[in-house]
């Protein structure tokens, strides 16, 4: 035991110096309980229906697949079935990629985007949502964007900014991404359209900027759209008000990146492991899936914290 409480004291100095600007805090206990799956386990979470930000009821199916060494530098695939009543009928089946946290080149380099490339064609999404925090270094943000322009879907790739793509090379990966045609979402909501029917795509702008960003872009929008939130962080979705949206999307924790006897020594958020990884809720039980990403910040290790992609799939619940 002795060697365990030493190894994790070691592991808090290494990462220390966590590049995240948000303070650290002992976790509170959650209200709501959740239930972490593993493997290929599958579970079922039911949201009962409130007032504020979910005002229905969905049910949310999780599974897990692990890869084999073929696709360097990406451990699993995440899957969620996400069945809610205000998903409209011409979106049924339809089919969400999520990555976020690239940090490339960190432990994430050239092989592991061509094996994220060729994994992401493979699951053919109809639409790609990417979550932050996307360099290293303004040096490799041409190849990395010229690569996932790569990446063929339906309705095209969206994208909000990490804290990192703020400190530094906002301006390049803005060119970049528009240029490949991809969507920048800063307090933004874009519409996904399907003949007369549609779904919402909100964009949060820098949700560290806790005045200048406090205000949701979700709070103009109808009760009876259903719309997911882009957010690079799960705290703004706890922070703020965040009305009218129905599922979110978040990464920054890198679920812990290292976790050793289910501890996590570092995690980059006010909650502490509240929205460590996975589905989790807010108090106003709003449904946040948090990816654990894809690269490394600060020092090139994971340990109990698999690399992933996020596929979420829209299923229509009869009201």
């Amino acid at each position: 035991m002795r060697k365990i409480i030493y190894l994790l004291f070691a592991l808090s100095l290494l990462l220390a110096s966590c590049k995240s600007k948000k303070t650290l805090v002992i976790a509170p206990k959650p209200e709501f309980p959740v239930v972490v799956s593993t493997g290929d386990t599958l579970r079922t979470a039911v949201i009962p229906g409130v007032s504020g930000s979910v005002d229905r009821t969905a049910i949310i199916t999780e599974s897990s697949l692990n890869l084999p060494s073929s696709y360097a530098g990406i451990d699993r695939i995440k899957r969620y079935d996400f069945s809610h009543p205000d998903v409209p009928e011409a979106f049924e089946g339809f089919r969400i990629a999520f990555i976020s946290d690239l940090h490339y080149k960190s432990l994430f380099r050239e092989k592991a985007l061509e094996a994220l490339v060729r994994l992401l064609n493979e699951q053919q999404a109809d639409v790609l949502l990417m979550g932050g925090d996307y360099q290293e270094g303004c040096q490799y943000v041409p190849e990395l964007f010229e690569a996932l322009a790569q990446v063929k879907t339906s309705f095209g790739t969206y994208g909000v900014m990490g804290n990192n793509d703020y400190e530094r090379c906002y301006d390049n990966i803005v060119r970049e991404m528009q240029y490949y045609g991809m969507h920048v979402l800063e307090h933004k909501v874009d519409t996904l359209k399907r003949g007369d029917e549609r779904i919402l795509i909100a964009g949060v702008r820098n949700p560290f900027d806790l005045m200048g960003s406090r205000t949701s872009p979700t709070l103009g929008l109808s009760p009876d759209d259903f719309v997911i939130m882009l957010v690079h962080t799960p705290d703004y979705v706890q922070m703020f008000p965040v009305d009218h949206t129905d599922l979110a999307l978040a990464g920054h924790t890198h679920g812990g990146q290292v976790v050793v006897l289910g501890i996590a020594p570092i995690v980059p958020s006010r909650y502490g492991t509240r929205f460590l990884t996975g589905l989790k809720y807010t108090t106003s039980h709003l449904p946040v899936i948090i990816t654990n990403g894809l690269g490394t910040s600060n020092k090139d290790i994971r340990i109990g914290a698999p690399s992933e992609i996020i596929m979420i799939t829209l299923h229509r619940l009869e009201k």
